[in-house]
């Protein structure tokens, strides 16, 4: 179960996490696990609960997420830079019970506790000081723990194209079986020192920085946001063996090299959350000399679905070969498998995919036909059985490794008073992958500029997703039958 993942080698002795001053042991590490279970039993919290963690990068964010599976309760990971409108949705689309929140969480939205309660009408526990003396006097509880792998241990949020967020349920099995791919894909040793830059509200930090290393009893350094001085620090003086990052990381980091900067114990570099382009790959291969291996996943796959292997031929500018155990297929619009080198949508099967959608039947139909997963990504395959992703079917924009759905955004803006009508689409960043823009046509005999916008939409969408351009435009170009072409916007 993913709540015991690290007792899979576990060395009571050896260092789980390095977290600012504090190294944790695997021993301490489980008691601190178990008393947050502990703690969570005493609130009621029981198997099937579902418990909103709103957490930066940081000890208590794993102790947390753990000792919530670890009871069988159901973990809601979220991102810190919700708003309060975003993340009330969540708590009742959810049917949340209790939801653990950083201070710095409360800070970055300019909430407070009583707020936040009263919004949500459910138990919020701050996670801070007063919180830890509680956790250290909790007394640990023996109690009966699931043992069935089938039960759901994470929801993660994704947008659709409806703009609305759907819970992708995500079972023991399904994380656990994905760390057991990725691991069978590329060796990962107990030696090894993983940074965890990536926010470990997001499926790709989640498993591959948290998960995968306590699996294998390594040591996870964890950093709460990327600052690309500690980074570079950290590479250099405090043993990381392991990197994952999103392109817009490494774009950074390759510039530090230009002052010959090296990192001596580095041995892998794990790319994601975006399409690594084809120069920076040959650069951190050149300037890094080590291996960047690049993949692909969603969330619904838990998330990793293909990569690039470092004991195999590593092709610029794709996305890798199946990991062990998944299936992965290009299909047409009638699920037939199309020709060798020729683009369809790019389907997976495997004991990754999730469960479904939770209370949203329609929309799981549409994602999981015949047991396959539909990804909504265009790729093709070539004859030694490479993928290659060739666009998005969906209209997802990629924000530093970040999902942004444009029909969420405009949903917001066409709340504005002033606003007729709206198109968002991404842009190409150089180092931020995307970056978001949006076109407004205003009410006639409105006047509105950019900022009046922007500070509206600061108020309702986290700041990832708020359009970093607004263009104001008299009509938007359509077709016949109305629908707005996209496609002409640039």
């Amino acid at each position: 179960m993913v709540g015991n993942i690290y007792k899979n080698k576990f060395n009571p002795d050896s260092i789980a996490l390095k977290y600012k001053e504090q190294v944790v042991s695997y021993k301490d590490l489980d008691i601190n696990i178990q008393k947050h279970s502990s703690y969570l039993l005493s609130l009621d919290i029981k198997k099937g609960d579902r418990v909103i963690l709103s957490c930066l990068n940081s000890a208590e964010f794993i102790y947390s997420y753990l000792g919530i599976v670890k009871l069988g309760a159901v973990a809601v990971p979220i991102n810190i830079l919700l708003t309060l409108d975003e993340i009330t949705y969540i708590a009742k689309n959810s049917q949340a019970k209790t939801i653990l929140m950083h201070p710095a969480a409360l800070q970055k939205a300019k909430l407070t506790k009583e707020l936040v309660e009263e919004a949500l009408a459910i138990k919020v526990i701050i996670l801070d000081e007063t919180f830890k003396n509680i956790i250290d006097s909790t007394p640990i509880v023996t109690f009966e723990e699931i043992n069935d792998d089938n039960v759901v241990s994470t929801f993660l949020y994704t947008s659709g194209t409806t703009g609305k967020p759907k819970a992708a349920m995500l079972t023991h099995k399904n994380l656990i079986s994905n760390v057991i791919q990725f691991s069978n894909t590329n060796e990962i040793y107990s030696s090894d020192n993983f940074i965890c830059v990536l926010p470990m509200f997001h499926i790709f930090a989640l498993t591959v920085c948290v998960l995968l290393p306590l699996y294998h009893g390594s040591t996870i350094t964890i950093l709460e946001i990327f600052q690309p001085k500690e980074v570079i620090e950290s590479l250099t003086k405090s043993g990381v063996t392991i990197f994952a990052g999103v392109p817009a990381m490494y774009i950074v980091l390759l510039e530090a090299t230009k002052a010959s900067i090296t990192f001596p114990n580095l041995r892998l570099a794990i790319s994601g959350g975006a399409s690594l382009p084809v120069e920076v790959f040959k650069r951190a291969k050149e300037n890094l000399n080590i291996p960047v291996i690049e993949g692909y996943g969603l969330s619904e796959a838990s998330p990793a679905v293909t990569f690039n292997r470092t004991s195999k031929i590593q092709k610029p500018g794709s996305i890798g070969l199946p990991l062990f155990g998944v299936e992965v297929k290009i299909v047409d619009e009638n699920g037939n498998e199309v020709p060798i080198g020729e683009v369809g949508e790019l389907i997976t099967k495997g004991d990754n995919v999730m469960l479904g959608y939770f209370n949203d039947e329609e929309k799981t139909k549409e994602a999981l036909k015949d047991g396959w997963l539909y990804t909504g990504d265009l790729a093709k395959m070539d004859k030694e059985g490479y993928v290659y992703i060739v666009d998005r079917k969906k209209d997802l924009i990629i924000v530093c490794g970040l999902n942004v759905y444009p029909r969420e955004v405009e949903e917001v803006i066409y709340t504005h008073p002033k606003v007729k009508e709206t198109a968002v689409i991404g842009v190409q960043d150089g180092l931020r992958g995307e970056y978001t823009k949006a076109f407004v046509v205003l009410k006639d005999n409105q006047k509105c500029g950019s900022r009046e916008l922007l500070r509206y939409l600061k108020q309702h969408l986290a700041i990832y997703k708020v359009p970093r351009e607004v263009e104001f435009i008299s009509e938007l170009p359509k077709n016949a039958t109305g629908k707005i072409l996209k496609r002409l916007l640039k």
